[in-house]
């Protein structure tokens, strides 16, 4: 192992609340001032082997076997994009192309994916998924989670999962994404494998299961059979929850501990409430909004009220096909009440948090080198300067992969 230090940072993004005094829980604002993002200025950060092991002024760096000069450029974090749905084939242009000519989206058109996800071969899937996770990084996702779906019999879950688990920790069992076209008289029939036969082959190469509880998918009962199904395999609860109608989702999130209640558009003050005193975190996906030109996420009612917030791109060829967290950090920032400096803190550590992960997100001694480099001043530039690629530079595990 070789150490190096990256020196002359404009500003370095820690995430550490304790020298930004703001909240690790929100990423809202303390009173008396502070930035949640622990901020240092002229700053530099060195990494031995695959961690940090250092931060502080530029001025008094420890010696490094190697040096990279960052230029008075900005240095975060590596994105945590806890959602994602990578593992498809095919291409829904026409779906959106229809829904933009004014039809609305539905769970529906998950079909016209899952067709083509079970008749594509395993190296088929592969470069697919490798080509979106190489695209999420040179963006700076340093961290992925992606979930299984698209084909909804054991088998094609089963290898989803087995394709995914190649090249991310953070994979998902969603065999209940919607009910598989051949039980569509059949949902409790549906209910019963995907509890059965097909999480005995999906649990050995997934580490947490979701539902995606929505009218036209899944209602509570059957998401509940579903996730304390996967419980008793081993396997964490993720709840697609309240996207496209208020439901039992985010309720049953918080219910069964889940890590993460994902979309949370449609929510009552109850809702609210049970989400600020959980550790369930809300992620938040505005490019599902963004592309089916639906009612954004209020991340300001739940920052107020204490909720943990992540946001995450929900890359899917359906309802949204962007892999940039940077898009979805100026979105949430233009359209959603974030400030730049929350919308950072949700793609970083609230995702982290999301995953219910310690070691990234985050830039102290002690955290998985994931770092980014920013061609800019301030990170604020993400949300300043929309579409414009600013990541120059990306470290994963202490190896600069960009």
């Amino acid at each position: 192992m070789s150490s190096t230090a990256i020196t002359g940072i404009a500003t370095l993004v820690t995430n550490d609340p304790s020298l930004g005094g703001g909240s690790p829980r929100s990423g809202t604002f303390e009173s008396g001032g502070g930035s949640p993002l622990g901020l240092l200025r002229d700053a530099a950060v060195v990494i031995d082997g695959d961690r940090v092991v250092w931060t502080g002024a530029s001025s008094e760096v420890p010696a490094a076997d190697h040096r990279v000069d960052a230029a008075g450029r900005t240095v975060i974090p590596g994105f945590v994009d806890s959602h994602s749905h990578l593992v498809f084939a095919g291409d829904r242009t026409d779906e959106f192309n229809a829904r933009m000519s004014g039809r609305p989206y539905s769970a529906g058109g998950i079909r016209t994916t899952v067709a083509a996800t079970r008749a594509a071969s395993d190296a088929e899937l592969e470069a697919n998924l490798t080509r979106f996770l190489t695209e999420a990084l040179r963006q700076g996702t340093t961290t992925i989670e992606t979930k299984s779906g698209y084909g909804l019999t054991p088998e094609d879950e089963a290898r989803a999962l087995r394709l995914a688990a190649r090249h991310t920790d953070e994979v998902t069992y969603l065999g209940a994404h919607i009910v598989a076209p051949e039980y569509a008289d059949d949902p409790a029939g549906y209910v019963d494998l995907v509890t059965g036969r097909m999480l005995d082959a999906c649990a050995p190469h997934a580490r947490w299961i979701d539902v995606f509880c929505e009218r036209g998918a899944f209602d509570g009962d059957q998401a509940r059979a579903v996730l304390t199904a996967g419980r008793a395999r081993g396997l964490h609860p993720r709840v697609h929850a309240n996207q496209l109608t208020h439901g039992p989702g985010v309720q049953l999130a918080v219910e069964l501990d889940a890590a993460s209640a994902d979309h949370c558009t449609h929510l009552t003050d109850a809702d609210v409430d049970a989400l600020a005193n959980s550790r369930t975190v809300a992620t938040l996906l505005p490019g599902a909004e963004f592309s089916t030109r639906a009612a954004w996420p209020d991340a300001r009612r739940l920052l107020d009220a204490g909720v943990t917030v992540a946001l995450s791109t929900d890359c899917n060829p359906g309802s949204s096909f962007t892999s940039s967290v940077p898009f979805c950090v100026a979105l949430a920032v233009r359209d959603m009440g974030m400030t730049p400096d929350e919308a950072l803190w949700s793609a970083t550590a609230g995702g982290a948090a999301a995953l219910r992960r310690t070691d990234v997100g985050r830039l102290a001694p002690g955290a998985r080198a994931d770092l980014v480099l920013l061609d800019a001043p301030s990170h604020v530039h993400l949300a300043y300067r929309p579409g414009v690629p600013l990541v120059t530079g990306v470290w994963r595990r202490g190896v600069r992969v960009l």
